[in-house]
């Protein structure tokens, strides 16, 4: 049976279970890191991915430009963007270079476009396309077609002023940062391209972290007295937000103070967008590091944005106290038709899982929930995504240390942590895929922004993953038993993505809920195509598309197997997610 946004009673006893568990001591996942032959030991089991960034011509060396001294952005680098920039029915690959902390620094390692040739080969395109200037010293990327001619554009963040790159339809991009105006002057993080005022046109908000200078850092210790990474807490300093309203000429607006983000300022680096209250309007949820994380609830229509994370429960975890967030996702674990707000945490404190029940959330941890096993390491970038076509969500999490570990994992980078993976059995229940991160033998790096996507057209997800002085990793999605899948385009019009459309699909009595909405994570964009796990299921009874501003749509029957297309006005009409 159907049941549209507001009817899901779906065990509200089970949140109130899941409210008797969110003490620490339910963690079962060890407070300090593993040693490396715990990692090295794993029991083997099927490997999940295989590492073919080499063999497939996409080699791409991230640079932090460390030297001597340790230079905060140098730890936090390193974002992946996943688009289809030439529209040939492959997702291409962006990858964001750091270069040099210190801007008195010639000559900075640039970034990397890499095109989808199909077949698992790729050729490099970044200078022919004109994005591979790094002057602003790279954090990470935001894919979206900002002035809806049909072309994904690329807007890259970073440092010292943002960069927006205009997609011109012919292979080649043109910098038109100074028309458009959302250079900025703070140190971006991640940003979401999404429409807060419903006019049609994509708007821009743009998380920051802390205002730094190379005249400013302080110096940190660890070990007894070795340098090392400071807190964001050294220096006092955390950024306001930004919001660009588009004006719908190819220019946006800077909104941040007049909608009210001045009211709240934290040390921002993930972001995840979705209508959290069910009201039609697309709120903000920011993860902020050692700072109470912020949830901007869309209010007056797009006129004002406040700050309820902390009535509404997603400030700080259970015991009170901040902790230090880096990638987040707005996701609906329970598939009860809200969603939820899922963080990556730093070593020790664990990932948080902040359930939504009616706007309202709560910080559950579970024996065998999603953050099980996350206290040993430091997570960033993250996915929720069904890599064996099951029918439940599994979870991928891309590590690296920010501060030295008390031994090192891997005898050349003392910040390299395994990734890890989790399949998800259902009901907010996950358990771990060894080795860790799903690939034999594990991969050890420092890694940061991760992307998922479709790279094959195969319906089996991929990774994409940042490592801070390494390789890229492009993890090849080699799950034997799978499921059947099926997966969706969701268009506003013709070539148009549209962000933050919901999309609930019923199989053989089940339901699942996507949204749409590539720019989430940590400081990464990912495929904006929507794949579901089907399980036995061979088709598709029904398709409910909640559109933004809450117009909903009904479309199908679907064969599975393959990807179709669904366009805003071609669906039946339907009142409240019913009537089919």
């Amino acid at each position: 049976m159907n049941r549209p946004f507001g009817s899901h009673r779906w065990s509200v006893t089970l949140l109130a279970a899941a409210l008797g568990l969110v003490l620490a001591a339910c963690d079962p996942s060890p407070s300090h890191s593993p040693t490396v032959e715990t990692v090295q030991n794993a029991k083997p089991t099927e490997a999940w991915f295989e590492e073919v960034s080499d063999a497939i011509g996409l080699r791409f060396r991230h640079r932090s430009g460390h030297q001597v001294r340790f230079l905060m952005p140098e730890i936090n680098c390193g974002g992946i963007g996943l688009l289809d920039f030439d529209r040939d029915g492959w997702l291409d690959v962006f990858c964001v270079n750091g270069g040099h902390a210190d801007p008195t620094v010639p000559n900075p390692p640039g970034h990397g476009l890499f095109r989808n040739l199909g077949n698992w080969r790729f050729e490099e395109v970044t200078a022919r396309a004109g994005v591979g200037d790094n002057h602003g010293y790279g954090m990470g990327v935001a894919c979206a077609d900002y002035d809806g001619d049909g072309w994904t554009d690329l807007l890259v963040l970073n440092l010292r002023g943002d960069v927006l790159y205009r997609n011109r339809g012919d292979g080649t991009f043109e910098d038109v940062t100074a028309k458009a105006g959302v250079a900025g002057d703070e140190w971006s993080s991640s940003a979401a391209f999404f429409d807060y005022d419903q006019d049609r046109d994509l708007d821009l908000f743009v998380v920051n972290y802390i205002h730094w200078s190379v005249a400013t850092e302080v110096e940190c210790y660890s070990r007894g007295g070795v340098l090392d990474y400071c807190s964001p807490l050294s220096y006092r300093a955390p950024a306001m937000a930004r919001l660009y309203r588009n004006r719908g000429d190819g220019t946006f607006e800077d909104m941040s103070r007049a909608v009210g983000l001045a009211a709240a300022f934290g040390n921002g680096l993930g972001i995840a967008t979705a209508d959290f209250d069910q009201d039609g309007w697309t709120d903000a949820f920011v993860a902020n590091d050692a700072t109470p994380n912020q949830l901007w609830m869309n209010r007056d229509r797009g006129a004002r944005f406040v700050d309820e994370a902390l009535s509404r429960g997603c400030a700080l975890n259970s015991m009170g106290v901040p902790r230090a967030g880096m990638g987040t996702v707005a996701v609906d674990l329970l598939q009860k038709g809200s969603f939820d707000v899922f963080v990556t945490h730093l070593v020790g404190e664990g990932h948080g899982w902040f359930l939504n029940s009616n706007g309202v959330f709560a910080d559950v941890i579970l024996p065998k929930g999603p953050m099980s096993g996350s206290r040993a390491y430091t997570g960033f970038g993250i996915g929720f995504r069904d890599f064996d076509h099951d029918g439940e969500p599994d979870l991928f999490v891309a590590n690296g240390r920010v501060r030295l570990g008390a031994t090192d994992l891997d005898p050349k980078d003392p910040f390299a942590e395994p990734n890890s993976l989790l399949r998800g059995h259902g009901r907010g229940e996950f358990e771990e895929v060894l080795p860790p991160g799903g690939t034999q033998p594990p991969l050890m790096s420092t890694s940061r922004g991760a992307a998922f996507g479709d790279l094959d057209n195969d319906g089996a997800e991929d990774i994409v993953i940042a490592n801070r002085d390494g390789p890229v990793h492009v993890l090849r999605n080699r799950v034997g038993a799978r499921g059947n899948w099926i997966g969706f385009v969701v268009q506003s019009g013709p070539h148009l993505t549209a962000h933050n459309a919901v999309v609930q699909v019923e199989a053989q009595g089940r339901s699942w809920w996507r949204q749409v909405q590539p720019n989430e994570g940590y400081a990464s964009s990912n495929d904006p195509r929507l794949v579901f796990g089907l399980g036995p299921a061979t088709k598709v009874d029904h398709v409910m598309i909640r559109w933004p501003g809450g117009r909903w749509e009904g479309f199908g029957p679907f064969d599975g197997g393959r990807y179709h297309t669904l366009t805003e006005g071609t669906g039946q009409a339907v009142e409240s997610g019913k009537g089919r």
